[in-house]
């Protein structure tokens, strides 16, 4: 790879993101490669206090606006001070969430328009798309009562389910507008097969390079 590799991983809450991210760090680092995992929205100093302010469920009163912007601004700092030098390096980066989480979130979820919400985030992220995005597919309420087991909820966890089925639908959505960049991964069986389901579509990218 004459670059770093970027893959974004999406999903909703619950669909297990870490446990997967987890395990494609490790392949790679195996295998000699430098990984670096991020998370949005935070990953810097700067972005981690933005996320406080997000995921605060204090916040109810929060414009959806204000609320896309906050994401994007994290973002921002994010790709600037980590990503680009990082892959500039030729560093593997995986990051847990990126602008497709805007735009399933603040457009399809918030109602924001969604050609708003990508001008804004493309600016943010300086038109740098992923190499590879993986979409876990599960289905909203699966995915809540996983996270409901696990710990206190956030914010927008604490949305309606009509919320989450929204954004779902937006997630299916992008996998359609962007089928050679997001590939739509199965997330019903255990984390073993989704991990495999995963490495059989980053190996494709990476042949393609």
């Amino acid at each position: 790879m004459k670059k770093g590799l970027f893959i974004s991983i999406e999903g909703l809450d619950g669909s297990g993101k870490t446990s997967c991210i987890l395990k494609i760090k490790e392949h790679f680092e195996k295998i000699g490669h430098q990984v670096v995992v991020l998370r949005e929205p935070g990953g810097t100093p700067i972005g981690e206090k933005v996320r406080d302010i997000l995921l605060d469920a204090k916040n109810t009163e929060m414009t959806d606006v204000a609320e896309m912007l906050l994401y994007a601004s994290s973002r921002a700092q994010l790709f600037s001070q980590i990503i680009k030098p990082t892959l500039e390096s030729g560093i593997i980066v995986i990051c847990d969430r990126f602008i497709d989480s805007s735009v399933a979130y603040q457009g399809y979820g918030r109602g924001i328009a969604i050609d708003d919400v990508l001008a804004v985030n493309l600016t943010a992220i300086q038109n740098t798309l992923p190499d590879i995005t993986l979409f876990i597919d599960i289905d909203p309420k699966t995915s809540l009562n996983r996270r409901f087991s696990v710990s206190e909820t956030d914010r927008l966890e604490n949305e309606k389910i009509q919320f989450h089925q929204r954004v779902y639908e937006g997630y299916l959505a992008l996998c359609q507008r962007f089928t050679k960049r997001i590939k739509r991964i199965d997330g019903n069986g255990s984390i073993d097969h989704i991990y495999e389901l995963m490495m059989i579509e980053i190996n494709q990218c990476i042949e393609k390079e």
